[in-house]
């Protein structure tokens, strides 16, 4: 698994790993008995402090994601992934992508309308729930 920190992005670099591990648990890139990498390994990837590395990890075994082992490293407990819906939901993105790129809207455009619309609809769920 590679790392990619942005620095000016406001969010915290530890919260910024513990994300990308969750998103790579949630589409499958990651699964059980996987390890993640070694915190030096990862600050010889993206030049953090080996304590946000370990933050991080922290983190991510409170949320009962992964498990330390001793001498060993860190790895992978459960998967976020739900298998069957992603596949065809990807292809279906994939088509939209698409459209919207040959329509013009550029990547800034495209997450402003992803959020917008993805924030409407859950804060929709939430009032109907």
């Amino acid at each position: 698994m590679e790392f990619r920190i942005e620095r000016r992005s406001g969010v915290p670099t530890y919260l910024q790993i513990v994300t990308q591990v969750k998103q790579a648990l949630r589409l499958g890139t990651l699964q059980p008995g996987d390890r993640l990498p070694t915190a030096k390994a990862v600050v010889a990837q993206t030049a953090v402090n080996p304590n946000t590395v370990l933050k991080a990890y922290r983190e991510l075994e409170r949320d009962g994601l992964v498990e330390p082992r001793p001498g060993a490293g860190t790895f992978v407990l459960q998967s976020l992934a739900r298998p069957g819906a992603h596949e065809q939901l990807r292809g279906d993105l994939e088509e939209w992508m698409e459209r919207a790129t040959a329509a013009g809207l550029d990547r800034e455009d495209v997450d402003a309308l992803v959020a917008d619309v993805r924030d409407r609809h859950f804060r929709r769920e939430r009032t109907n729930g």
